[in-house]
């Protein structure tokens, strides 16, 4: 009979499978602004750091092909599109907040609940 994996194994493979996938990343971008400047760029400095050899990223401006916003379902921009490794995810903002692009990537551990000590006493 097979063992269940506890969450911890789980989450032991998940890290393991993040540190050797290879990422397929669409950014779509609204124009040359300074937030679509500012995507683009925290999100090639967390790529070469956290990803380096292993990614894909193509920048879309949703100005010059605005049929993609259809088919992707694109709301607001900019909007990072995580397609591999599944699950797809989406990001919106100037990615700037390391710790939230992490964990939407599943490049980062979340963080465990911390458990309080047994009362004293």
């Amino acid at each position: 009979m097979k063992k269940q994996s506890t969450a911890a194994e789980a989450l032991e493979r998940t890290q393991a499978e993040s540190q050797t996938a290879h990422y397929v990343l669409r950014l779509y971008v609204a124009g040359v602004t300074p937030r679509s400047t500012r995507a683009i760029a925290n999100l090639r400095a967390i790529c070469d750091e956290y990803l380096p050899g292993r990614y894909e990223l193509e920048v879309i401006d949703i100005y010059q092909q605005p049929q993609l916003v259809q088919q992707e379902e694109i709301i607001a921009a900019p909007t990072l599109v995580k397609k591999l490794p599944l699950p797809l995810r989406r990001l919106i903002g100037d990615l700037s907040d390391l710790e939230h692009v992490l964990v939407g990537l599943d490049l980062h551990p979340r963080a465990e609940p911390v458990t309080p000590p047994p009362p004293s006493g």
